[in-house]
C-alpha cells in the first residue's frame, strides 16, 4: 500500500488479424490470433498543493488535477485528502470544504537523517558546531511542534547507516535519539538480539537488514537513502525525510557537482517509488557555501520536497516543513503494461488552476 504502484489484477487483450483480399483458398486459411497478457497496476501519487504563500489548498477533486504519462492524459480513479487535525481543526471545517472524516488521517511520518561531518571538519571550519546547533534546534522542534499523531524515526550516517530510533511519538526517546545521532553515537538497534520480540505499528527496522548486513548494504550515502526508502515503502502515504548534511556524491574536474547516473538515478527512483520526499537542510556554516549543496537541491526537487539553505535557526525550516505537510492529496489511477515488463515511468502532475503550486512524485517503478 505504501508503494506508488501496486498490482490489482490481470487483464488479457486479444488482437485478431484477418487475412483478406487474396485468393479464395487464402481466405480460408485459419485466422492468426495474437494474444498479449496485460498487468493492471494501481498507481498512488502523493501531492502537495499550496498557494504562492505556501498555504495548503484543500477541497480539490479529480477534475482539478492533470496527470500525464508520456504526454498522454491519465484518468484518475480517486483523490483522497489526508491532513493533520491542526489544519482542518473541526468537523465544521470538514463540512465547509466538502470533506468527510473518512478522508482524513492524523498520522504524519518524519525520518530524520544526520550526515556526520567529522571527516570534513578540517576543511570546513565551524561545520561540527553547526551540526550540534542543528541537533539542539531539532530537539526544540520535537518538544514544541510535533502533534500527537506525528511519528518520527532518527538515523545517522558516517561510514554506514545507523538507526538510533525507530518510528515513535515518545518525545523523550526522540530527543535522546537526536542527541546520540548528532554525537555520532549510533545505537545499534538493528541487531536482532536488541530488537523487541514484536515491533508493532510502522517500523523502519522491521524492513531493514540486521547486524553487519546493514553496514554492508549502506557503505555510501546513496545506498543508505535507498535502504531507508525501501524500508518506509510499506507505510501508506507520504513520508518526509529531513536530511541534515553538506551534500552527496562527488564533484567533477571543474569543481562542480553533477549527478552520477549509476548512483543518483536509482536513489531517486527508490525514493519516488516509496513515497519519500526529501527535505535537505544544509549544515554549511552561515556565509559559506559548497558545490555539493547543489546535490541537496536536486534531491529535494526530484522527490517533491524542498531544500533549505539560508536561515538563522534550524527551527525556521523545520516549522515550514511541518506546516506544508499539514495536508496532501493521494491520487490514484490504473496503468496497463505487458506482463513481465519492468521499468520506471515518469509522470507529470499539475492543477488546472495555474496559480497553485504543485509538488509530488515524478515517477514510479512497475513490474516485479
Amino acid at each position: 500500500m505504501g508503494s506508488l504502484a501496486r498490482r490489482s489484477g490481470l487483464g488479457l487483450a486479444a488482437f485478431v488479424l484477418w487475412i483478406a483480399g487474396g485468393p479464395i483458398e487464402a481466405q480460408e486459411s485459419p485466422q492468426v490470433v495474437f494474444e498479449e497478457e496485460l498487468e493492471i497496476t494501481e498507481v498512488l501519487l502523493d501531492v502537495l498543493v499550496t498557494d504562492k504563500a505556501d498555504q495548503v489548498i484543500i477541497g480539490l477533486g479529480k477534475d482539478d488535477f492533470l496527470v500525464k504519462e508520456n504526454g498522454k492524459d491519465v484518468e484518475l480513479t480517486g483523490v483522497v485528502f489526508y491532513s493533520s487535525r491542526e489544519l482542518l481543526g473541526s468537523k465544521e471545517a470538514l463540512e465547509r470544504y466538502g470533506l468527510s472524516v473518512d478522508e482524513v488521517t492524523e498520522e504524519r511520518y518524519f525520518i530524520v537523517l544526520i550526515q556526520q561531518q567529522r571527516s570534513v571538519a578540517g576543511e570546513v571550519p565551524g561545520i561540527l558546531s553547526r551540526q550540534m546547533e542543528a541537533a539542539r534546534d531539532l530537539e526544540t522542534w520535537i518538544a514544541q511542534d510535533l502533534q500527537p499523531g506525528d511519528l518520527v524515526a532518527v538515523a545517522t550516517f558516517e561510514s554506514r547507516l545507523e538507526i538510533t530510533q525507530d518510528f515513535t511519538s515518545n518525545l523523550q526517546d526522540l530527543r535522546q535519539a537526536v542527541h546520540s545521532a548528532a554525537q555520532g553515537q549510533g545505537q545499534p538497534q538493528n541487531w536482532p538480539s536488541r530488537q523487541p520480540a514484536e515491533v508493532s505499528g510502522p517500523s523502519l527496522l522491521r524492513h531493514m537488514p540486521t547486524g553487519k548486513e546493514l553496514g554492508n548494504a549502506t557503505k555510501d550515502i546513496y545506498e543508505a537513502l535507498q535502504v531507508i526508502a525501501r524500508a518506509a515503502g510499506s507505510i501508506r502515504g507520504r513520508k518526509n525525510l529531513i536530511f541534515f548534511g553538506r551534500g552527496v556524491g562527488q564533484m567533477n574536474h571543474m569543481g562542480r557537482w553533477e549527478p552520477d547516473s549509476r548512483f543518483y538515478r536509482p536513489t531517486i527512483e527508490a525514493l519516488n517509488d516509496n513515497n519519500v520526499a526529501m527535505y535537505p537542510l544544509s549544515l554549511m556554516p552561515q556565509g559559506s557555501r559548497h558545490s555539493l549543496e547543489d546535490s541537496l537541491n536536486s534531491l529535494a526537487s526530484d522527490t517533491g520536497g524542498t531544500f533549505h539553505r539560508l536561515f538563522t535557526s534550524f527551527t525556521i525550516p523545520l516549522e515550514m516543513i511541518a506546516t506544508e505537510n499539514g495536508g496532501y492529496y493521494l491520487l490514484s489511477f490504473q496503468s496497463r503494461r505487458p506482463a513481465g515488463k519492468t521499468g520506471y515511468q515518469k509522470v507529470k502532475i499539475k492543477t488546472r488552476n495555474p496559480e497553485l503550486v504543485v509538488r509530488g512524485r515524478q515517477g514510479y517503478r512497475f513490474g516485479d
